[in-house]
């Protein structure tokens, strides 16, 4: 379920892949997500769950995969 806090369309496919990376290789939860992505791409956020939830949810799409199943979840 996404939150509207991130629009899919402002995801770069480099983005898709840092996000994934941190998600998926590094397991990262998805509170974890938004804290690296608010520091790195400077977002006021901060490691807001829901947040990280939706740039995996827009990560995914951009990448054509499934957030709510494997490897994402």
């Amino acid at each position: 379920m996404t939150h509207n806090l991130v629009d899919p369309a402002t995801i770069t496919t480099e983005m898709a892949v840092q996000i994934r990376t941190w998600r998926v290789d590094e397991d990262f939860s998805w509170r974890a997500v938004a804290q690296a992505a608010s520091e790195l791409w400077g977002s006021e956020y901060g490691s807001n769950q829901l947040y990280g939830e939706d740039l995996c949810a827009a990560a995914a799409q951009v990448l054509g995969e499934n957030p709510y199943q494997e490897p994402w979840n």
